[in-house]
């Protein structure tokens, strides 16, 4: 199962950012991370690929197929959305919001069966909540909704996995548990698709990085080679050090002038 991106342009009537000439590749055991700075492109590269904006240009593929030649069920067996963050004003309990996954592989009338709440029950566990089954999800933390979503995901049984920021807003413990989970859905064969703000992800997780800055690709490659510091600071405008342990371990630090202040005013 691939995701390929040929060319792609979008732009908006009003303005705003758009998007010229993206093109990556998406293949199963792929975890491809995309970086870039605020305004960059990265919300509206994701919502032309689900398809809630169509593209001025270019081709965007799911194992072979355009994207406008799939319907809405076709392309929900095949692409799983997790969004950032999203709010039930009706109750559910968490293993309710997961069942809804399910609703891709159901007809418009047709209830859930013991199958489909199994794939549910199971998708809780993968994701080590299943204990949260019977709360309601309004009342769980923030990191635990992400997990309820990302569950969801994996219940729709979609090989092809588009995570807007899985991390954001969550605590150190948290970021990490997302992350081990997305390495273990690659290692079983996921492909996933991510934004992050944070490099240290893509050095963590990622097999792939595609950089955006100001609606076009300002690099694309192996996490390890192309995340530099001298990289780093020139597509975030701002200094930016690689720092790389015995093991290998690498990790991105900023580096903060000693008076941020007076370099502003001068600045102004």
């Amino acid at each position: 199962m691939t995701l390929k991106v040929e060319n792609l342009a979008f732009s908006f009537p009003q303005g705003g950012r758009s998007l010229s000439d993206i093109s990556f590749t998406l293949s199963r055991g792929d975890v491809t991370c995309i970086l870039g700075p605020n305004g960059a492109g990265k919300t509206t590269l994701i919502r032309c690929l689900l398809g809630a904006l169509t593209p001025a240009a270019g081709k965007i593929t799911v194992d072979g197929a355009p994207r406008q030649s799939l319907s809405a069920r076709e392309f929900a067996s095949k692409v799983a959305h997790v969004p950032q963050s999203t709010h039930s004003v009706f109750g559910h309990l968490v293993r309710d919001i997961v069942l809804m996954g399910r609703s891709a592989h159901l007809s418009m009338m047709q209830a859930p069966d013991d199958h489909d709440r199994e794939i549910a029950q199971d998708a809780l566990e993968r994701v080590g909540i299943a204990d949260l089954a019977d709360r309601q999800f309004a009342t769980v933390s923030g990191g635990e909704r992400q997990l309820c979503l990302l569950a969801r995901s994996l219940a729709q049984e979609a090989p092809i996995l588009i995570m807007d920021e899985p991390a954001a807003s969550l605590d150190f413990g948290n970021q990490i548990r997302i992350l081990g989970i997305v390495a273990s859905l690659a290692r079983n064969g996921y492909a996933i698709l991510m934004t992050t703000h944070h490099p240290d992800h893509a050095l963590l997780v990622g097999t792939q990085v595609l950089c955006l800055r100001e609606g076009s690709i300002f690099g694309v490659g192996a996490p390890r080679v192309l995340l530099s510091s001298a990289f780093l600071s020139e597509l975030y405008s701002a200094p930016i050090r690689i720092l790389e342990e015995q093991d290998g371990t690498r990790a991105c630090v900023p580096i903060l002038s000693k008076h941020p202040v007076e370099e502003v005013l001068q600045n102004a």
